[in-house]
């Protein structure tokens, strides 16, 4: 299931939240319905990979726990505030893919696509932002 509200605070935050699942495609498709066409491809590969790591690795995919994103837009800068109810994990200081693992390659996605990259202490929580109308860089997929 799937919740939405809407609430006024010092910016117009939306939230979003689901069971812990795999399933991504209406809350994507959701998360994604204010990004202009040209960023949605890159966006929407950034936003997967966020969702994949609350509901696998943050919370275990255990249908009991969910994953809430809130989401804003102020002037040019779309924000997401992706948090778990997993364990969290250390944050990582570097955002570097591990040489014959896997692990890292999603850190490394997320810096590559979102302009800015924020976990909290208990790295429960993740903030991406992202500029749209940069005028330093194209997307990276189109």
């Amino acid at each position: 299931m799937i919740a939405v509200s809407s609430r006024p605070v010092k910016r117009h935050w939306n939230t979003v939240s689901f069971a812990s699942t795999l399933y991504l495609i209406p809350v994507l498709d959701l998360l994604l319905a204010e990004i202009p066409n040209r960023w949605k491809a890159e966006i929407r590969l950034g936003l997967q990979e966020a969702l994949v790591n609350a509901a696998k690795h943050g919370n275990a995919l255990d249908p009991s726990k969910t994953v809430l994103v809130r989401f804003s837009v102020v002037a040019n800068q779309h924000w997401w505030v992706i948090s778990d109810q997993g364990a969290g994990f250390n944050t990582p200081e570097e955002a570097l893919p591990c040489d014959e693992q896997e692990c890292g390659r999603g850190m490394y996605i997320l810096h590559q696509i979102f302009d800015q990259v924020q976990w909290n202490h208990q790295g429960t929580e993740l903030r991406l932002c992202k500029c749209v109308r940069s005028p330093y860089r194209l997307p990276l997929l189109t």
